[in-house]
């Protein structure tokens, strides 16, 4: 168990400093936004969904004889940018219009302490960065690596389904409906 233990402590620590280092800062983004995007993506919490991309990106290198440090480094945006995405939905899921909640993690949410308007702009702001950063990976140089790559998506896609996260407590029934939950 030790082992898992100290797995997990230097992959989270891993990705909160890549998280400090791909977050925009003035004046690539504006600094009460950037400020309000900090506030909620260092806020606590597990740093599940970026860890487990991490080790779907090992056990895929593991499979195929390559080096897990080196996957592990190609991983990190796309981890990180996976952290951004569901930082971003409770930022959102937060807001007055959704549950208007007042606090998550024990601390004011981001709407209560920077107000409605700049919480809609650092959520977007942090959907935006992680497909920013989605898009800034580098192209496989060859077969083996794009597989490779494909494999780590398909991974990542059994963790976090995409209709989940933007539907949350709603069924798609009521969705189909026009019902709000």
């Amino acid at each position: 168990m030790s082992d898992l233990r100290d797995w997990l402590e230097a992959r989270r620590a891993d990705v909160e400093r890549a998280l400090e280092r791909f977050l925009p800062a003035s004046p690539a983004c504006p600094p009460r936004v950037g400020e309000a995007m900090r506030y909620s993506v260092f806020a606590g919490g597990k740093r599940l969904r970026p860890m487990l991309a991490l080790a779907a990106a090992e056990s895929v290198a593991m499979a195929n004889g390559r080096d897990l440090s080196a996957a592990r480094a190609a991983a990190l945006p796309t981890a990180c940018a996976l952290e951004l995405i569901h930082t971003y939905s409770l930022v959102h899921d937060d807001l007055p219009a959704m549950d208007d909640d007042t606090l998550r993690r024990g601390r004011p949410t981001n709407h209560v302490v920077f107000g409605e308007g700049l919480a809609i702009l650092a959520g977007d702001g942090l959907l935006t960065e992680a497909f920013n950063l989605l898009a800034r990976q580098p192209r496989p140089s060859d077969y083996d690596e794009a597989l490779t790559q494909l494999e780590v998506v398909r991974l990542e896609q059994r963790v976090d389904s995409a209709v989940e996260a933007c539907v949350g407590e709603m069924s798609l029934a009521d969705l189909a409906a026009g019902r709000a939950a």
